[in-house]
């Protein structure tokens, strides 16, 4: 399945209200916050994560995945075309030698 596959698909389960980029950008960090809690829990126990653990983080960033999908769709992106700028910028980055850094326009 292709990326832009994905978010067709995930609009088909979208049940929110239209055009609602405040709703997405919510559930997005959300979910994106319930990964963390996995990764915490992994860093305060010292172990590395088991079964469950990894199918719950798999879950959860299919969550994240989703959120995304639709919150690029609701602002007319797909998702291909929100990689492929993500890696133009990260190749120029590497380029320059600013991948490691601070701030966004480096």
């Amino acid at each position: 399945m292709s990326i832009d596959d994905y978010q067709i698909e995930a609009a088909k389960t979208a049940i929110y209200p239209s055009g609602s980029l405040a709703y997405l950008a919510l559930g997005l960090n959300g979910e994106s916050g319930e990964v963390a809690e996995i990764i915490k829990r992994q860093l305060r126990s010292g172990k590395a994560l088991d079964d469950n653990e990894m199918h719950a983080l798999k879950k959860e960033l299919g969550d994240c995945l989703w959120y995304l999908a639709n919150l690029a769709r609701e602002a007319g992106f797909s998702l291909s075309s929100v990689a492929e700028e993500n890696l133009k910028k990260l190749r120029s980055r590497q380029e320059r030698g600013a991948l490691e850094g601070k701030g966004s326009d480096r």
